[in-house]
């Protein structure tokens, strides 16, 4: 089935029927992974971007700008003056730019190896045993599946997700995947509380008491998404993640060594090379709807 739907003649519209392929690739409950392991060798048309996307991605790329701030927390509790400081940084970088980076943010660096190894594992495993959490029924408290906009979306990201609710109730144990069970619960609860402090921070940018954004519910569920970004044969015709924004109040993003991630400033591209032991934390389009001051910008991954 792979081989049959990447062959697929750019220049053919006639015979070209794209809801058929979405239906034959989404039914395989393998994903992108599934498409790589059967050996494709050229990507389906469903993943290809049009011709003017994809000059667009290869020419914006700022050369002038470098990266977004990265916000150091230690001392956050304990130094009234460096605390002082964190949150002028931090109320800055969330108006600027909608993004930052943190260091020292009291979550252990070999945890943050573990889920990203925990990730792997789930998703290296054969597609008989992943294929029991492949759904498109968001409901479910665990969905594995490619493009969650599969049969909405104009063209397809080459990248498949796990998504967990881990919040505001708790998943019985018994229904996260065995391969990442034990470290998707005990990261959750250290982002958890990171949240917290982050709120706290982003409240006392705005004039107001710490507790603030947590009093009005923004804290109030945690959504744990893992994605993977497998070997692309074409990487030139397709995107890990089309450009947008995200519908929640804060995103702590986890990338891996390989990293990837792009972020739209002042109508530019900005790169966001992995930082060993960094979190990113990006302002959701929530966030930005419960106060005028804080941007939530748009970011892909090519």
């Amino acid at each position: 089935m792979a081989s049959t739907m990447s062959e697929i003649p750019m220049n053919v519209q006639s015979d070209y029927d794209r809801e058929k392929e979405l239906k034959l690739f989404d039914d395989t409950k393998a994903g992108v992974k599934g498409l790589v392991d059967d050996g494709v060798a050229k990507i389906p048309r469903i993943f290809i971007l049009p011709s003017d996307e994809i000059d667009n991605n290869k020419t914006s790329i700022s050369n002038t700008l470098s990266t977004i701030p990265v916000i150091d927390l230690k001392g956050v509790r304990n130094d009234a003056t460096q605390r002082s400081e964190i949150i002028e940084e931090v109320g800055r970088a969330s108006k600027k730019w909608g993004f930052f980076q943190v260091v020292n943010h009291g979550i252990p660096l070999d945890l943050l190896h573990e889920m990203i190894q925990g990730v792997h594992r789930f998703y290296e495993q054969p597609k008989e045993v992943k294929s029991e959490y492949y759904t498109r029924d968001s409901t479910e408290k665990v969905v594995y599946n490619s493009n969650f906009d599969l049969f909405r979306a104009p063209t397809a990201n080459w990248r498949d997700t796990i998504f967990c609710a881990m919040a505001p109730d708790t998943p019985n144990p018994e229904d996260l995947p065995e391969a990442c069970r034990e470290i998707l619960l005990e990261y959750s609860e250290h982002v958890r509380r990171l949240g917290l402090r982050l709120f706290e921070l982003l409240s006392e940018a705005l004039g107001v008491k710490p507790n603030h954004l947590e009093d009005i519910g923004c804290a109030d569920g945690l959504n744990v998404l893992c994605h993977y970004y497998p070997y692309c044969p074409e990487p030139d015709l397709t995107l890990g993640a089309s450009k947008h924004s995200d519908s929640s109040f804060l995103t702590v993003l986890l990338q891996d060594h390989i990293g990837g991630l792009q972020v739209l400033h002042q109508d530019q591209w900005v790169n966001v090379p992995p930082m060993p032991g960094a979190l990113v934390i990006n302002v959701g389009d929530l966030l930005q709807v419960s106060n005028s001051l804080y941007s939530s910008v748009c970011y892909m991954k090519p």
